[in-house]
């Protein structure tokens, strides 16, 4: 397992996502993570809104169950939206904080993301309410789930000018399927400003949908239509051209065209993480196996635009082959 570098803590690249998570299913989750802990992996990644606080609730038994707190890091979400509209508020950080921290049965949260912006309201009474948290000790670390690197900088400026820990990590959606539009309202995108963005300030990208939400898997092609939602957000000429680099260079490594569109996301040069959402213990290993695979800044520029001759990137026995 390879690990990044989030404001001093150690984070496994390959983040264990758990929206399917619910207390009903406790022998799942329990097998799920103990099998994620075994392979290396070490954060766990939920959300207050994820089935109604019924992730935080599952995982927060399975802590209890386990004695597993020590061995973690808990990243979870606050400050939704909901149906009357954005909620970026001193007052609903303070109200998601608190009821994460009951359904997880914890006193603190490692990292703790902001799910959504909201423009309109000021990044100082944001940033205030976090630190006071964290002041607190009820956060450690601090980061933004679908900001955009403007605000993202705005808010660490003011953090920087008032002596305030600010955002250190981003987490948007990413990955080598490009999505022509949000899955959800309030979503960001990470587009080609956004990498150059964290390329520059090495600011830690963890990625939500890394593996485009089962483009990869080979389930679908440019005729099946069945899932919606995919054919909204990924269907284009332009990933389905990527799909087939993937799927040749798979070939090439004798691996799954699933397993390049993730090792795609963790070979970038400035640090990221993966959120993956494997059902079974099967998948969650074809992740890990994939998060060993590291490819080379020339098999990465030619997954996204099939420049340069194929023939010339590395293959067994080059250095940097993998």
């Amino acid at each position: 397992m390879q690990y990044i570098d989030v404001q001093g803590r150690r984070i496994s690249q390959l983040i264990m996502g758990s929206d399917s998570f619910t207390p009903d299913d406790s022998e799942r989750v329990r097998t799920m993570l103990d099998t994620y802990l075994e392979l290396g992996g070490n954060t766990i990644d939920t959300a207050r809104i994820y089935r109604g606080g019924q992730s935080e609730s599952a995982i927060g038994q399975w802590l209890q169950a386990g004695a597993h707190r020590a061995e973690v890091n808990l990243l979870t979400k606050g400050a939704h939206h909901d149906a009357r509209g954005p909620r970026v508020t001193p007052q609903a950080i303070a109200d998601d904080l608190a009821a994460s921290l009951d359904q997880l049965r914890t006193d603190y949260i490692d990292l703790y993301a902001l799910h959504r912006d909201d423009p309109a309201v000021s990044v100082g009474p944001i940033i205030e309410a976090l630190n006071h948290a964290v002041e607190q000790g009820r956060i450690r670390v601090l980061g933004a789930s679908n900001w955009t690197t403007a605000r993202i900088a705005e808010a660490n400026r003011y953090a920087a000018d008032h002596g305030l820990q600010g955002f250190a990590f981003s987490s948007p959606n990413f990955s080598l399927a490009t999505a022509k539009e949000p899955f959800w309202p309030g979503c960001v995108v990470a587009e080609e400003a956004t990498i150059s963005w964290h390329r520059k300030t090495g600011l830690p990208l963890l990625s939500w949908s890394a593996q485009g939400r089962g483009f990869f898997t080979g389930r679908y092609g440019p005729e099946d239509r069945t899932n919606p939602d995919l054919v909204r957000v990924f269907y284009s000429e332009a990933n389905w051209a990527r799909y087939r680099r993937a799927e040749q260079l798979a070939a090439d490594k004798g691996v799954a065209t699933i397993q390049i569109a993730l090792a795609y996301v963790l070979s970038q040069s400035f640090p990221t993480g993966a959120i993956v959402g494997p059902e079974t213990p099967a998948e969650l290993r074809s992740c890990r196996q994939a998060a060993d695979i590291r490819l080379t800044a020339r098999e990465v520029k030619w997954l996204e635009n099939g420049r340069g001759d194929r023939s010339e990137l590395p293959g067994p026995g080059d250095e940097d082959y993998l």
